[in-house]
């Protein structure tokens, strides 16, 4: 667990299935947890020993259910998805919906994004002067040299046309909301120089941020 600002801590776990190293993140002063994933049952010992415990998840879009499962078995804390996504859930998995412009706890507000998915969303921590983001926009590269930009092609149904959606997205977002830094979902966060970042990609007409 690192604090990157204020109140806002970062940790990343392998997933499970997909075998890479994903990012999650913690605002502690108000016990909201971003798709959170977790190591092992004895990790949640850690938030249960916070001053506040978690209150509420927020999911980034329905792919990072993760462990929110167990947060909400031990802690009785909503899941929030956008509601484009519920049908991803099964039974026992409840979730709560949200829409594009909604206030969330710990003063949370989502945002439109949806070029990759209807549900990907951006979520607005104004408080940090933060936007985090799912899968529309992540980094790669190797270690001191990443950098952002979209995922390979293939994980695309119409490449060209999802990466002009989340371009002119990003720029939506850069005008409508003032933040500098990035908490991406894969990649870890971009702190300081994420906005300067963002719109450096969309005047470089987009780019991939690595290759599988």
């Amino acid at each position: 667990m690192e604090r990157i600002l204020p109140d806002l801590d970062w940790w990343t776990a392998s997933h499970p299935v997909l075998g890479i190293e994903v990012s999650s993140y913690w605002r502690d002063d108000v016990g909201v947890l971003f798709d959170p994933l977790v190591s092992s049952q004895g990790d949640l010992d850690w938030f249960a020993a916070r001053p506040v415990p978690p209150s509420a998840i927020l999911l980034s879009n329905r792919h990072h259910f993760r462990s929110s499962g167990e947060f909400a078995a031990r802690f009785g804390c909503p899941v929030f998805c956008h509601r484009d996504g519920l049908h991803e859930f099964i039974a026992g998995q409840q979730v709560r919906p949200f829409a594009v412009g909604d206030h969330l706890p710990g003063g949370v507000v989502a945002c439109e994004v949806g070029a990759i998915c209807p549900d990907d969303t951006a979520l607005y921590l104004p408080a940090q002067r933060a936007m985090l983001f799912a899968d529309g926009l992540v980094a790669g590269g190797p270690a001191g040299n990443r950098q952002i930009g979209f995922v390979p092609d293939v994980l695309m149904d119409d490449p060209a046309a999802t990466k002009a959606r989340l371009l002119a997205a990003f720029g939506r977002l850069l005008e409508a909301c003032d933040f500098e830094h990035l908490l991406l979902a894969h990649g870890g966060p971009v702190i300081g120089t994420g906005r300067a970042q963002l719109e450096d990609l969309i005047r470089e007409g987009g780019r991939t941020a690595f290759t599988l």
